[in-house]
């Protein structure tokens, strides 16, 4: 497991994600090596001091977790503190591992998430008192997005249930919003053109959700989504202060944020110019580079045959701006050196393929619930659903259905982020494995952005309570012939069963296939001894697990329902005091 960094998570901060650890202790220092040992990131910061080894972390990295009384890490860090948008995050955690304090830094800094990663791996109990995390309601300042005006006062209201008006230049996957933030979709005006409502004072609290350049006051806050692409153009060797001047120029002038940047683009014959590269760090937005014969392909209003004859395709600046589609904002213009255009892009809806794990909530990851928080609209069978409704945001959409309709869930999911929400297909175990990932990836098209969420599978969970048959090469197959032809899972039994691998059976029985398992299980017994191992294990992690040990000659298949996962082992599996266990090493039984 590494550290997940809400920030860069949400498209804001790029790279490692740096977390300092601070012990004083024996028994703080152990904490820390678990962390560390669990995140790549982390290391123990040691000093002359722990106040020294408490400061060396809070200046060399993004986070601090110090294994310390809170009153001592205010007191040594009291002097640094300078802006929380840019201060490190801080978790403290008590000398027993009970609580991780989520201290400075709390959601803008990332230390509510980070607070219960700790929480998740020393069995530790998260304290946030973050106003809005504490209720469920998502922080402005917590979407990886630039934002401005008055977080404070809105966010406020909020939560006092004020009324507060969301308008967006377009449906953007935002985190489900409470009911008293009424959302409306208003379609930017052409640039240049006034917009009458920006030169009016706001009545009443609003968040704006736009790339144009507005007047603040006291009751609005502007988030900045990443919609603009800046195509670039250039002479080879052209000063990087041209470059910079004359986007900033053109976007002052469209009335553009720059803030709204989400990269910049150009022919990849300037992938290594200096002065793009040094552009695109100063805006903090990558360069991204496409070959000349693509660019060539875009339709544009200026094509130039000189610019072809000299790079391949006929315009450079306007076609690397169009090429993921959108609108042009800012035709070709130029500089001596350098040209610029710039074009608006399409919001890209979210779909999170969310595993939840066997059902104990223990063993669902950190990862799962972030991105259940993370939705406006959760899809599901009903019975998962009901597991994790507490853990949704006010205001979340929920879309359940019953057993069957997983094609059903599956497009209901696309088409909600293909409009442009923030989606979680939710599933038990690993959502790719016997679940909704692979129905909704057949549907899903490139105008989303599809995030993988993995899982705690129920053959793993099963395999927890067995023992350890897994240890060597194993195979998942589902006995239901629902959506396979029998015929065809009798050949997969059947190899694996000769190529003498361990086997997790998943649906493997119920009132309508009451024969399929026995059928099964003579496979295997025709090709390893009847003494082999055989573990059924029901509702794992659930409430009525059940855990029952036999071999392939006594296996009653009455046993099993729908709601077990049968492993057979293979002719290296036994039985060590009561646990099945497939050795690592392939060798025969004595």
């Amino acid at each position: 497991m590494s550290t997940v960094d809400p920030l860069a998570a949400a498209g804001g901060r790029k790279g490692p994600f740096l977390v300092g650890l601070v012990a004083a202790t024996a028994a703080g220092r152990a904490h820390a090596h678990r962390l560390a040992a669990a995140w790549p990131d982390a290391r123990l910061v040691e000093a002359e001091s722990v106040a020294d080894a408490l400061r060396a972390a809070w200046r060399g990295h993004d986070a601090v977790v110090a294994f310390l009384a809170t009153g001592a890490v205010v007191r040594i860090l009291a002097p640094l503190l300078a802006d929380k948008r840019t201060d490190p995050a801080v978790v403290v955690v008590d000398e027993a591992a009970r609580h991780a304090v989520a201290l400075l830094g709390g959601h803008a800094g990332g230390a509510n998430a980070l607070a219960v990663e700790v929480g998740a791996l020393l069995d530790a109990r998260p304290v946030i008192t973050t106003a809005t995390d504490a209720v469920g309601l998502p922080g402005l300042d917590t979407l990886g997005w630039p934002v401005e005006g008055a977080v404070a006062a809105v966010s406020r209201a909020i939560l006092d249930g004020e009324p507060v008006r969301l308008v967006a230049d377009a449906t953007w996957p935002l985190p489900a919003l409470p009911e008293h933030v009424r959302v409306e979709i208003a379609p930017p005006p052409t640039v240049g053109a006034a917009a009458a409502e920006d030169d009016e004072r706001a009545e009443g609290w609003r968040i704006l959700v736009t790339d144009r350049v507005v007047p603040l006051d006291g009751r609005t806050v502007v988030l900045r989504p990443p919609s603009l692409v800046a195509g670039i153009g250039s002479s080879r060797g052209v000063p990087a202060a041209e470059v910079t001047g004359l986007l900033r120029r053109a976007l002052a002038a469209a009335g553009l944020s720059p803030a709204s940047l989400r990269c910049l683009a150009s022919v990849d014959l300037k992938a290594d110019e200096a002065g793009i590269r040094a552009t695109a760090d100063a805006y903090g937005v990558p360069l991204q580079t496409w070959p000349a014969a693509e660019l060539a392909g875009v339709d544009v209003p200026h094509p130039s045959e000189v610019v072809r004859a000299a790079v391949g395709t006929p315009s450079v600046a306007e076609a690397a701006a169009l090429r993921g589609g959108g609108t042009l904002l800012v035709p070709k213009t130029a500089s001596a050196m350098a040209t610029v255009a710039v074009a608006r892009q399409a919001p890209r809806g979210r779909l999170a393929l969310v595993g939840l794990g066997p059902g104990a909530a223990d063993l669902r990851t950190p990862r799962a619930v972030a991105e259940l928080r993370r939705a406006a609209v959760v899809v599901g069978l009903d019975q998962y659903l009901d597991q994790v409704r507490d853990l949704l945001r006010p205001g979340t959409r929920v879309l359940a259905s019953g057993l069957g309709a997983e094609e059903a869930r599956a497009r209901a999911a696309v088409a909600e982020a293909a409009a442009g929400h923030a989606v979680a297909l939710v599933g038990s175990g690993d959502a790719g494995v016997y679940a909704m990932a692979s129905p909704a990836l057949e549907y899903a098209d490139d105008r989303i952005d599809v995030v993988g969420v993995p899982g705690v599978t129920a053959g793993l969970a099963a395999s927890a309570l067995l023992g350890a048959p897994l240890g060597h090469d194993h195979v998942y197959l589902s006995l239901s012939d629902l959506h396979t032809p029998w015929e065809v899972i009798a050949r997969r039994v059947t190899a694996a069963a000769e190529g003498d691998l361990v086997a997790l059976l998943y649906n493997p029985r119920s009132r309508a296939r009451e024969w399929q398992l026995g059928a099964a299980l003579e496979t295997f017994a025709a090709h390893r001894p009847p003494d082999t191992p055989v573990g059924v294990v029901r509702n794992a992690s659930r409430p009525g697990q059940r855990v029952h040990l036999a071999t392939l000659a006594t296996l009653d298949p009455a046993l099993v329902d729908m709601y077990s996962v049968v492993v057979v082992g293979s002719s290296q599996t036994r039985v060590v005091a009561g646990r099945m266990v497939t050795p690592r090493g392939y060798r025969w039984r004595s």
